[in-house]
């Protein structure tokens, strides 16, 4: 009989929202949103928490509207996304000689290969916040995606670890408690995002996600079915906004309204001869914006972005058509007229927008499916995967002997046993079969023998 689904919850903390996303995986491993809340984020800059108070304040008014649109809600637990400039990446390589090569390799050894990853020295200040195996190697077999089964006596792997700023991470969990939750995992946005618009054949493919947010546009790149490189570029839509209002002189709010409703990536794509209007502040005369002007900005700001995804990609070999499934544009910024014409002019691939519905069940709302909901989603995913992780280990651990359903006893090492200790044991054997019917009775019938047998003459008689 299957457990019901339990019921897990994104926290995304962005630099321009915080929001809240229930949900609870059905029949057909489809995401149905049970609650969603959000609310607008002011203590949080480049992806990092700077005022901790204003933050607590945001989530608990996402929480708020979260159990607003579901009554029934109890949350104590949240995956969260974490982001910034303060974000690194590294390769390592890792390898164990194995005590026993005659057996298939276990669930337990890769875990114990991961976990001395998190030895791995990295700058003081820093904190490993996940080690990503990448391809496996069972001595000289490799690209194994999956060791367990093989057999060897080495195996190794390549690892992608991602780092943090210590007091970037406390900040962001000391929010988190002092809302009244608990951090069960920090997430990497880019591969939160990625989990939410990616499928089977994007992996197989080759694909690189970027996420604009609002302070940070956040990289990741999937080639041969593996996480190749992850990167968090300092910029986003408040850049954008910040351009604006410097470039156009403006108020901020109108800044960013004239970026929604009028904003283009290319200025070429505008009429040279459109002009917005915008009230004076205080009596004075209207001031008239042209829209080439407005999308020239834009396109700077952009363009740099897009500069940096090509030195990433460069870096790492993966520019020039490698990846055939081109670029996923995912995060608010994504909806930006004309961006997919930019972003494939500056990179030279192919480029879509990737909508956070692939794994959504019908009927959910419309609103959900925009790009700026995808980490939030992704990190719901990210919770189940870690949750159907954690039962497919539980069930591993529990062996099934004879379909009685009892835990196999671990195997017990043989002992050298003397000769003349041997001769007895073989002359009383009926006698001692008697009581080894467990390890236990064994042992004390052992024990017992052990004693009569060099027991002394004079012992008796003391």
């Amino acid at each position: 009989m299957n457990k019901e689904q339990p019921i897990i919850v994104g926290l995304d903390i962005g630099t321009t929202k915080i929001a809240a996303i229930a949900g609870r995986k059905n029949e057909h491993g489809k995401l149905e949103i049970l609650g969603f809340g959000r609310a607008n984020s002011n203590g949080v800059q480049h992806g990092m928490v700077l005022n901790i108070d204003q933050t607590i304040k945001a989530i608990q008014l996402a929480l708020e509207n979260c159990y607003a649109s579901n009554p029934n809600l109890a949350i104590s637990e949240v995956y969260v996304g974490i982001a910034g400039h303060h974000i690194k990446s590294l390769q390592t390589r890792g390898d164990i000689v194995r005590s026993d090569n005659e057996e298939e390799i276990r669930q337990e050894e890769i875990d114990r290969l991961i976990a001395d990853q998190y030895r791995t020295y990295i700058p003081a200040g820093d904190q490993i916040i996940d080690v990503i195996p990448q391809e496996f190697t069972v001595d000289n077999f490799q690209n194994i995606p999956n060791p367990i089964g093989y057999s060897g006596v080495k195996v190794g792997a390549n690892f992608h670890i991602i780092t943090g700023d210590k007091n970037a991470i406390r900040n962001i969990n000391r929010a988190v408690e002092k809302s009244g939750l608990k951090t069960q995992d920090l997430v990497l946005q880019p591969l939160a995002s990625a989990a939410a618009v990616m499928c089977d054949q994007d992996l197989e493919a080759g694909v690189a996600i970027v996420d604009i947010g609002g302070g940070t546009t956040d990289l990741a790149v999937f080639y041969e079915g593996i996480l190749k490189h992850t990167a968090v570029i300092p910029f986003g839509g408040e850049n954008i906004t910040n351009d604006i209002k410097t470039g156009l002189g403006v108020l901020k709010t109108q800044a960013e309204q004239m970026k929604i409703q009028f904003g283009s990536a290319l200025a070429d794509e505008t009429k040279s001869n459109a002009f917005i209007t915008i009230p004076g502040l205080r009596g004075m005369a209207p001031k008239e914006i042209s829209v080439k002007n407005l999308a020239s900005i834009i396109q700077a700001r952009m363009s740099e972005i897009m500069d940096f995804v090509s030195y990433h990609l460069k870096q790492i070999g993966l520019d020039n058509r490698a990846l055939n499934g081109g670029i996923i544009l995912t995060g608010g910024g994504s909806q930006l007229k004309h961006l997919l014409q930019l972003t494939e002019y500056v990179t030279g691939l192919n480029a879509r927008i990737g909508f956070p519905n692939e794994h959504l069940s019908g009927g959910h709302i419309d609103e959900l499916a925009k790009p700026m909901y995808s980490t939030c989603i992704g990190l719901i995913l990210k919770g189940y995967n870690d949750y159907e992780n954690k039962n497919k280990k539980m069930e591993s651990n529990f062996i099934k002997v004879a379909g009685t359903g009892i835990m196999q006893e671990e195997p017990v090492e043989e002992i050298a046993i003397p000769t003349e200790l041997n001769e007895f044991i073989q002359q009383n054997e009926p006698a001692i079969a008697k009581r080894k019917k467990t390890i236990k009775g064994f042992m004390d019938s052992f024990k017992t023998n052990l004693i009569e047998m060099f027991k002394e003459e004079g012992d008796e008689e003391l």
